[in-house]
């Protein structure tokens, strides 16, 4: 099981030289990747009347593939992983030059993590429609594929048409590995059938068992094996180092591929103090220091 780390986006503010030390030491640590979560915008309370969303106008937010292309350049082997893109929000020829791009800078070090979000302010502002975000995500992924392998895409949608037009370059990795955040039957459904990974929004317990199990199913019958579907778990860091390993076996337990480690909400101010729990972390769980 592949051990990394969550980004903290909305504690490191807008400082890149919080970025640089964080990729860099995250790496040195021994940490196999980095995941970081996605928002374009956010909405302003005062406009929107009883807004309960976990973020707002003031969260700050890096933009995940704009920040792997800085953190392309400052690490060699972190393996960069968005958590999610919400991606029917985007504009999928322009996501796959994005991604190719981040791609090829970090020579295949991207794994693509796609959603469908929540936000429907956003999707109002980035001028797509909120209500079709389910069916659009799955043609996406069929024209993501196919602009990454491809020299000439031709693709007639009912949400995109392409005419002979396509990326160059392409990325190194063809296609770029394309992962899933599930928390519903039909995207479990989605996951078996079309993804090369998932990001549970369940903990190690009966519900997640159940999600895998819909997961197994739907793969099988699209003709996959289920186990060549990944698993990234999460563990938030809660001020107790035996909890976090005790977490890390139980998805372990689970059959995950990988997992993330979470400091945000535990009260840690700077980009040191994020990162000295890290590296209490990986000396306990015996991580490898590069």
């Amino acid at each position: 099981m592949r051990i990394g780390v969550v980004f903290p986006q909305t504690e490191l503010g807008g400082d890149p030289e919080a970025v640089r030390a964080y990729g860099r030491r995250v790496e040195e640590l021994g940490f196999t990747h980095l995941l970081a979560y996605d928002h374009v915008l956010g909405a302003d309370p005062d406009v929107h009347t009883g807004w309960a969303g976990p973020y707002d106008i003031d969260t700050t937010f890096h933009e995940p593939l704009v920040m792997f292309g800085f953190l392309a350049a400052v690490t060699t082997s972190l393996e960069l992983v968005t958590g999610v893109v919400i991606l029917p929000q985007r504009q999928t020829a322009l996501v796959a030059k994005q991604a190719a791009e981040v791609d090829l800078l970090s020579a295949g070090r991207l794994r693509l993590g796609i959603g469908l979000g929540w936000n429907a302010v956003e999707y109002e502002a980035l001028g797509e429609r909120f209500t079709t975000r389910g069916r659009r995500v799955e043609e996406q992924i069929e024209l993501l594929r196919r602009l990454w392998t491809q020299r000439s895409v031709s693709f007639d949608g009912d949400h995109h048409r392409v005419t002979g037009a396509g990326i160059a370059p392409l990325p190194t990795q063809r296609p770029i590995p394309l992962w899933i955040g599930a928390a519903s039957p039909p995207a479990y459904a989605r996951v078996g059938r079309l993804a090369d990974g998932w990001f549970p929004m369940h903990p190690p317990g009966p519900r997640l068992t159940e999600a895998l199990s819909t997961i197994a199913a739907a793969a099988r019958d699209a003709g996959r094996d289920p186990a060549g579907i990944g698993m990234e778990g999460q563990v938030s860091w809660q001020h107790d180092l035996e909890r976090v390993v005790a977490d890390l076996d139980a998805w372990a337990e689970h059959g995950a591929t990988h997992v993330a480690v979470n400091t945000m909400g535990a009260g840690l101010r700077t980009v040191e103090e994020h990162l000295a729990v890290l590296e209490t972390v990986a000396g306990r769980v015996g991580l490898r220091p590069s």
